[in-house]
């Protein structure tokens, strides 16, 4: 279960990753989910990670932005507080799914 989330995690990392090398994704910029479509845990787990990834690069990018003197401090620290934010929740989120995978393995058959 956990290889299979990771795997899902990572390959949305990677979708990301290659549509995203030239520009920072902003949370709004990321397609909800539809209702009544294809909604199950995998397509959760996959915006949730791919929000959380476009919300730590865009973070990124304002550092960088603002090393060059390109962008404000005020937005640099929005960007970095969003991006800490997203890293807590989805680290939160992995400890949930781990607990709950352990609690599954002990349990008597």
């Amino acid at each position: 279960m956990l290889e299979a989330i990771s795997s899902t995690a990572i390959s949305a990392g990677q979708a990301v990753s290659h549509a995203t090398e030239a520009q920072a994704i902003s949370p709004a910029a990321t397609p909800a989910i539809q209702s009544g479509g294809d909604v199950g845990f995998e397509s959760v787990m996959k915006q949730v990670t791919t929000d959380a990834i476009g919300t730590l690069k865009a973070g990124e990018a304002a550092s960088i932005s603002a090393m060059q003197g390109k962008e404000s401090t005020r937005r640099v620290v929005e960007a970095l507080m969003s991006a800490e934010q997203a890293l807590q929740t989805a680290v939160a989120v992995r400890d949930k799914v781990v607990q709950a995978y352990q609690e599954v393995v002990r349990m008597s058959i």
